[in-house]
């Protein structure tokens, strides 16, 4: 089924939403939030809270790209499940991930800083379009799926120390075109 006819779903309060959803999307989204959590029964609830959130925002939301608007969704709902662990089950590869990102975006959580994170999410959306297609993918992999290096070398055929050459490099540019900006790290 068609991503708009499931929207049309949604708008008209239909069940089968959830259903037509799932069996397009549940294997991104339980990818997305088992990259996340490492735990089958945190990931499980985190993509069935996903199809609530998602029952809950359309309407009076209609997206432009639902399966980008899906795996925003299941990911920040991934993050604050995570948040809410305790240290000790948290995933090395996603604690990882973001202190490499650390340095490049501050992460202040406040309501006030809600039209800054926005800005902010913007500037590296257009930032990553200035990539080339292969530093763009290791790099969205990386920080936005949360794949280890061993598996993002798998899916790209580069060896470890190139895969991590490009996620420095990038991240350097990341924080030198934030700064052209004017948001401040």
């Amino acid at each position: 089924m068609e991503d708009k006819q499931i929207i049309d779903l949604y708008w008209e309060r239909a069940e089968d939403a959830i259903r037509e959803t799932s069996a397009k999307y549940g294997r991104l989204c339980q990818y997305i939030a088992q990259n996340i959590l490492s735990s089958p029964e945190d990931s499980e609830e985190c993509v069935n809270d996903t199809w609530l959130g998602l029952w809950n925002a359309i309407p009076p939301q209609r997206p432009n790209h639902f399966s980008a608007f899906i795996g925003k969704i299941v990911r920040n709902l991934a993050l604050k499940r995570f948040d809410y662990l305790t240290a000790a089950k948290r995933s090395r590869e996603t604690v990882c991930s973001l202190e490499e990102l650390g340095d490049c975006v501050s992460g202040k959580p406040s309501v006030e800083d809600e039209l800054e994170n926005q800005r902010v999410e913007e500037a590296i959306d257009r930032f990553l379009w200035t990539l080339g297609e292969t530093k763009r993918t290791v790099f969205i992999r990386r920080y936005w799926y949360f794949d280890s290096i061993s598996s993002i070398c798998r899916r790209t055929g580069f060896s470890q120390s190139k895969v991590k050459s490009m996620l420095y490099h990038t991240r350097q540019k990341l924080r030198d075109y934030l700064e052209s900006e004017g948001i401040e790290l």
